[in-house]
């Protein structure tokens, strides 16, 4: 027997995948998809990429305001005061198999955090830990991993800066400080993803903050989400040439098969953060000697758009991403744990936001199935 009609009436509510569902209202982070616009707390997305700092966008992000230059300079003290790691998460990272998913080893490192964090201190300061600290646990794995000895924080660095030191063991330039900022800036948030969204559920029901980020971090892993740029660099290594473009770009779309980089769920126009990359992607690759890879990608967009852009499909963030991150020094399979050090302030941020006006997330299934079953026993069944 089927459910009565009213109940199967509720079918018309059913969004798969919650497309289109608000769940809650926000001040932090605004997408027009249609013009492809982005805003942190009001302030254009182009306008905090050219003339903001990380530090900066963290700050406005987590308390709704930017700081003045007294409230930027002790923030900045504070976070780079935070970036060391307890010696048990550094014995942990040298003995893993070096093979791990790194987005199992940073998901298994937060937890340790998380564990070892039993100060009373605040969601903001726990936040303000968690994102000091990241960058440090995914530039000692990723050495490690290459045979070589982490390198430890230097406080007088900037968050940008300090990460690409702990990556290479050697000062950044400007431009790659400058496009590491960015990177960052541009990943910090981005409304309700399916990763910010598997934090607000954890948090809903009061749960620590750090089991939160735990779990943005677990939905980041997953390819639909957090690997799309390792698979857009895979994609221009395999073309090889920019000579090659034009017939791998056709046979593709013959096929019907996925463009990786390209459309986005909310954006029907050039995501504003792939504008942005594409610029500084153009600079580093330039400056790191692998131009060639920017050609290719520059030459898929040109003929992608001429054949997609009519239905809206356009690149998004992860395009030029996975080319920036891999011209900075980064392994592929390590892409989404940077994407993961940025995201943890959008995170935390929307935790904490949400946590002002709690209800615990309990949304519900529309049954398909039959009821009122006879029960057979076990002997009288073929």
């Amino acid at each position: 027997m089927l459910p009565s009609r009213d109940y199967v009436r509720v079918l018309d509510v059913l969004r798969k995948g919650l497309e289109d569902i608000a769940v809650k209202e926000t001040s932090i982070t605004y997408i027009d998809g249609k013009m492809g616009r982005l805003f942190y707390r009001g302030y254009s997305i182009f306008d905090l990429a050219e003339l903001s700092s990380f530090e900066e966008v963290s700050f406005l992000l987590w308390k709704n305001k930017l700081p003045n230059i007294r409230e930027l300079e002790t923030f900045k003290k504070t976070m780079a005061e935070q970036r060391e790691v307890p010696g048990q998460i550094l014995e942990y990272l040298a003995k893993i198999d070096p093979s791990s998913n790194p987005m199992d080893v940073l998901r298994t490192t937060v937890s340790m955090m998380g564990t070892a964090d039993r100060s009373d201190s605040d969601n903001f300061e726990k936040s303000i830990r968690l994102t000091s600290k990241i960058p440090t646990i995914i530039t000692s794995f990723h050495r490690i991993r290459a045979g070589l000895s982490p390198v430890q924080p230097d406080s007088s660095l900037t968050h940008a800066s300090n990460f690409l030191y702990m990556l290479t063991g050697q000062k950044p330039s400007e431009v790659e400080e400058k496009t590491m900022d960015v990177v960052l800036i541009l990943h910090a948030d981005h409304e309700m993803n399916a990763s910010t969204f598997a934090c607000l559920v954890i948090a809903s029901t009061l749960s620590d903050i750090y089991s939160s980020v735990i779990g943005g971090i677990s939905a980041l892993k997953g390819p639909l989400h957090g690997a799309a740029n390792s698979e857009a660099l895979k994609m221009f290594l395999e073309i090889g040439s920019p000579d090659n473009v034009e017939e791998y770009v056709y046979k593709r779309l013959s096929r019907k098969e996925r463009l990786m980089g390209f459309g986005h769920r909310i954006y029907k126009t050039y995501d504003p953060r792939a504008l942005i990359l594409r610029s500084y992607a153009d600079k580093i690759t330039s400056v790191k000697g692998n131009r060639n890879l920017y050609e290719i990608a520059r030459k898929i967009e040109e003929i992608a758009v001429r054949s997609l852009g009519q239905k809206g499909i356009y690149p998004n963030v992860d395009f030029y991403s996975g080319l920036v991150f891999y011209s900075l020094g980064f392994s592929p399979e390590f892409f989404p744990t940077v994407f993961a050090s940025s995201r943890v302030v959008g995170w935390t941020a929307q935790v904490m936001e949400y946590l002002n006006d709690n209800r615990l997330i309990r949304p519900k299934a529309i049954y398909v199935g039959d009821i009122e079953k006879s029960y057979v026993p076990i002997e009288d069944r073929s």
